[in-house]
């Protein structure tokens, strides 16, 4: 990964690229609540929306949405997910999908700009902004890489208040290159996060009980603060 300074977590990609093939075989954790919140995010995005996700994974969740819009640029900084993600694509695969190797601040996601008003009409982010080196400066990347009116779509992972039971634990496993680095941040602390950034919340709800995932909408306003 390449955070807003330009310095490469090569530890963080490390992690990553060891535990691709492991997490492309686990199951989903609690698949009631995912496809709830990918009905959501599916009521939020159209035919003639131009997407781009940011930490991809191996692209399970990619692959379920992208017919639903014109464009999807999945993103993932960690080589081995985004080979995993393209050994998933058949003949039937939607063509307007495509994975890129490439963290939030790589030029080469960055949406063609000829006025005011392009940019991409939805950025998505699922478990994945309390991972980032810098999660101010991936906000305000995603708010200057939409179009105006257009959409921060995220989930993300609050485990401050649980953090005396997963802190130690966490701390432990990072020793042995077992877990990655993580923020410890709350439900509030993504909204002002994203409020700060200049997002306006238009949605917001709380999955799960011990690993509590917050879904949040948001939106760049439609003119310029």
């Amino acid at each position: 990964m390449t955070t807003s300074t330009g310095v490469k977590d090569i530890q963080g990609a490390r992690f990553w690229d060891g535990i691709a093939e492991k997490y492309a075989a686990a199951p989903i954790r609690d698949p009631r609540s995912y496809e709830i919140w990918l009905a959501r995010v599916a009521e939020h995005i159209g035919p003639d929306a131009h997407v781009l996700e940011l930490g991809c994974g191996t692209g399970s969740t990619a692959l379920k949405l992208s017919p639903l819009v014109k464009t999807y640029l999945a993103t993932d900084f960690a080589a081995n997910m985004i080979e995993i993600a393209n050994s998933k694509l058949t003949q039937d695969s939607p063509e307007n999908l495509r994975f890129l190797q490439a963290d939030p601040f790589d030029p080469r996601i960055a949406p063609p700009r000829n006025g005011p008003e392009d940019g991409y009409d939805a950025i998505l982010g699922f478990n994945f902004l309390h991972l980032v080196e810098d999660m101010e400066a991936v906000a305000r990347q995603a708010f200057d890489m939409l179009k105006p009116g257009g959409l921060f779509i995220t989930k993300t992972v609050c485990l401050k208040r649980s953090r005396w039971l997963f802190g130690p634990l966490i701390a432990a496993l990072r020793a042995f290159g077992k877990a990655p680095k993580l923020h410890f941040i709350s439900e509030t602390d993504v909204e002002k996060m994203l409020d700060t950034a200049g997002f306006t919340l238009l949605e917001t709800q709380t999955f799960g009980k011990k690993v509590r995932g917050h879904f949040v909408v948001a939106r760049k306003p439609k003119t310029p603060l």
